[in-house]
């Protein structure tokens, strides 16, 4: 039997049952290999050649996959139709010692049956441009971040991490704060006239004061409101002008992953993440009660408008079926993509048209019936003629002044039958006017002056971030979710409502990062980069090149920002006198001798001296911070390297003797929160007990003895009895 491997369990569940038997499909669980975690993993001497290892926890499911290959008469990669998908496809070839000059490599937008078989009958060999992009990707974000993560926990605190897209992201963020604590108010006033014809033949309406003297104005005090306003009182409104027109509007593309994120964001308040990953059950595949396992929507990461024409003719029977054949346009809408986008597939569309909404909406929760259905009613209206509106201006003086009044009225529903954009503050729509004659005289009823101050620009929200970074070619929709999802973790914003305020943290990683890598953090840098990567996949550009061009000039900016964030001092050294340095560490500043012969350094800030002592060596342990809190080490590092928790009311602080290795034995929590005495020596020695070791040896039988929290020192084997006698005490 052939053998089909995708990276998703979900997703082989789906293609499983497409095929009815007929092939195994098993999934890889993302990528299998990947950099190491706890090194470079990048020789920048040898080419920048990329040392990749079997991730972690991923050795069982490699030999599962092995074994399957062994069986299976031909293996197929179905891995996601994008360079990220080639990669992982790559990576298995590599891994399973596939025959890499195979036409092993099969794609499909959608996960349905017909386009499944349809992609097994046309198989291909692994994109290598592709790879290479991803590569590219890789190993520079890898770069950067594991050059500048480093430089931010000694100059600022520990805990923090610098990114290739992400630090640009958080500019923006902070740069709009800035703006907004800059910002200073102006004054100004709105002045509303409500009028009405001669006869009352219309129903009020209102109009804005708008010129003075044929020119724009705008009222700027109270001063010259009251004068605005008597000057009104002494003249008469009369129209001037009435314009009638009938206004189109063209409906929108289908989505692409950016639009879909910004769009669910402003709906129903989704963040970028949430978005994506409802989008990415919906796109692998949901249980059903009734139909098993359906995917429900095509590719959901995507830059591309365009649709096939399979899918366009779907569309256009289903509009005239349900809403008649006006709503068809006489030429099938086409749309371009955007600028810098790769169009590597088509837009987010849903896999099967008769599918509509309301049909699923008892299989599918909220969130995702939700973004299901946005995405079928916006893709059916991408394929449905133009709305169109009577549209209505009128221009009306009084002396000097001119006022002006706007509305709309729906001519044609059109596209926005099926879906409709999210409305505007000022949105005109609606607003009927009435049916006046140029040189028509008016009567005033109210004239309304209200007081303004215009308002600083808004704060990013999730929608508006995704829309800033795609209009200016920051990183790529796949990436736009997991962005954001790390500015939140890292605690760098913090959300007010659906706004992102940036903590003073990210101040301080901007302006160090701004300061010494101008290049890395301009936007047009940044955007310019991702052009080199598509150049990469297209076979224009050879990878390691761009990395060679970049790399050694961002070496040398990374050692000047280490070396000037020393500081001289006048302090001597406590070993051999000489003037002593400053620098940021991990755990605070620390002063340090230039010394090559010396090597002396300490702690500047006063040391916390906890009661425990160390069970290694008996010296008093000191309280350190790190990345997950404080905790207890020895004084005595690096010639004792023994830590611990800090002690808590709820965690015991005596501490045993490993029966296995001699080494001390630690109190510890499980994740269920239960107290549990682990080897100091782990992962070398991994000896744990429930109850505290004392290091001796059971008389009768040779297990380790416990001692219990009473006192009690008994055999820790419960076949045996032993336990030794307590010393009976006297007390007066």
């Amino acid at each position: 039997m052939d053998l089909i491997i995708v990276e998703s369990p979900s997703k082989a569940k789906t293609i499983a049952k497409y095929l009815k038997g007929k092939y195994r499909v098993d999934a890889s669980a993302g990528h299998i290999r990947d950099l190491p975690e706890k090194s470079l993993g990048v020789d920048v001497k040898n080419n920048y050649e990329p040392k990749y290892v079997v991730s972690e926890g991923k050795k069982a499911i490699v030999q599962r996959l092995a074994d399957e290959v062994r069986k299976a008469d031909r293996v197929y990669l179905a891995t996601d139709p994008d360079r990220e998908g080639e990669a992982i496809s790559w990576h298995l070839q590599k891994v399973l010692k596939l025959d890499e000059a195979a036409k092993n490599r099969i794609v499909f937008n959608e996960i349905s049956q017909k386009a499944v078989e349809r992609a097994i009958q046309e198989p291909r060999t692994v994109d290598l441009d592709l790879v290479d992009a991803q590569q590219a990707r890789r190993v520079l974000d890898r770069l950067v971040g594991y050059k500048l993560s480093p430089l931010l926990n000694r100059r600022i605190h520990s805990g923090l991490s610098a990114g290739r897209v992400q630090s640009v992201a958080l500019k923006l963020i902070v740069e709009r704060e800035r703006q907004i604590q800059a910002f200073v108010p102006r004054e100004y006033w709105d002045i509303t006239a409500s009028l009405q014809d001669k006869g009352a033949k219309f129903s009020p309406f209102k109009a804005l004061l708008a010129k003075k003297k044929g020119k724009k104005y705008e009222v700027a005090n109270k001063a010259e409101a009251d004068e605005v306003l008597s000057e009104l009182k002494e003249g008469e409104y009369v129209v001037t002008s009435v314009k009638k027109s009938v206004n189109k509007t063209h409906a929108p593309a289908p989505f692409t992953t950016s639009s879909l994120q910004q769009d669910a964001s402003n709906k129903f308040g989704l963040s970028a993440p949430e978005v994506m990953s409802v989008a990415q059950h919906l796109y692998e595949g949901i249980d059903t009660p009734e139909e098993g396992h359906i995917a429900f929507v095509t590719y959901i990461r995507t830059d591309s408008t365009r649709i096939s024409s399979e899918a366009q003719d779907a569309a256009r029977k289903f509009i005239a079926q349900k809403y008649g054949e006006e709503y068809i346009p006489a030429k099938p809408n086409v749309y371009s993509a955007g600028k810098g986008a790769q169009d590597a597939h088509e837009a987010i569309r849903p896999n099967d048209i008769s599918r509509t909404p309301e049909s699923v909406k008892h299989l599918l929760d909220k969130k995702h019936f939700n973004v299901y259905k946005l995405i079928y009613d916006r893709f059916v209206a991408s394929q449905m003629a133009e709305a169109r509106y009577n549209s209505m201006q009128i221009a009306i003086d009084n002396g000097d002044y001119g006022f002006k009044a706007a509305g709309k009225t729906m001519l044609f529903a059109g596209f926005t039958a099926a879906y409709q954009e999210a409305k505007k503050e000022d949105d005109e729509e609606g607003k009927l006017l009435p049916d006046l004659k140029e040189g028509e005289k008016l009567d005033c009823l109210n004239v309304e002056p209200k007081q303004k101050f215009t308002k600083p620009p808004l704060r990013y929200t999730d929608a508006s971030l995704v829309n800033e970074m795609d209009g200016n070619g920051i990183g790529r929709p796949s990436t736009y979710a997991s962005i954001i999802a790390v500015l939140n973790k890292r605690k760098y914003v913090r959300k007010e409502g659906k706004y992102m305020v940036p903590e003073p943290v990210a101040f301080e990683i901007t302006d160090l990062l701004e300061q010494y890598f101008k290049d890395v953090m301009d936007v047009g840098f940044t955007a310019d980069m991702e052009k080199k990567l598509d150049e990469i996949e297209e076979g224009n550009k050879d990878w390691r090149k761009i990395l060679a061009d970049f790399y050694p000039p961002f070496a040398d900016k990374v050692a000047r920002a280490q070396e000037e964030g020393v500081e001289q001092t006048d302090i001597p050294c406590e070993k051999c006198g000489t003037p002593m340095l400053r620098k940021g560490g991990r755990y605070g500043k620390y002063l340090f001798c230039p010394n090559e012969g010396c090597g002396f350094k300490k702690n500047e800030t006063e040391v916390e001296v906890s009661e425990v002592k160390c069970p290694t060596c008996g010296a008093q342990m000191v309280v350190k911070s790190g990345r997950f809190g404080k905790f207890l080490a020895c004084p005595n590092y690096p010639a004792c390297k023994t830590t611990m928790p800090v002690p808590s009311g709820s965690m015991p602080t005596e501490t045993g003797i490993c029966p296995e290795c001699g080494k001390a034995v630690l109190p510890k929590k499980s994740k269920r929160g239960k107290i549990f005495y682990g080897c100091s020596n782990y992962p070398e020695c991994k000896f744990m007990s429930w109850d505290l070791p004392t290091g001796g040896k059971c008389p009768t039988c040779g297990a380790y003895l416990i001692k219990t929290p009473r006192g009690v020192i008994k055999c820790s084997s419960k076949e045996c009895s032993y336990r030794e006698q307590r010393k009976k005490t006297n007390e007066n």
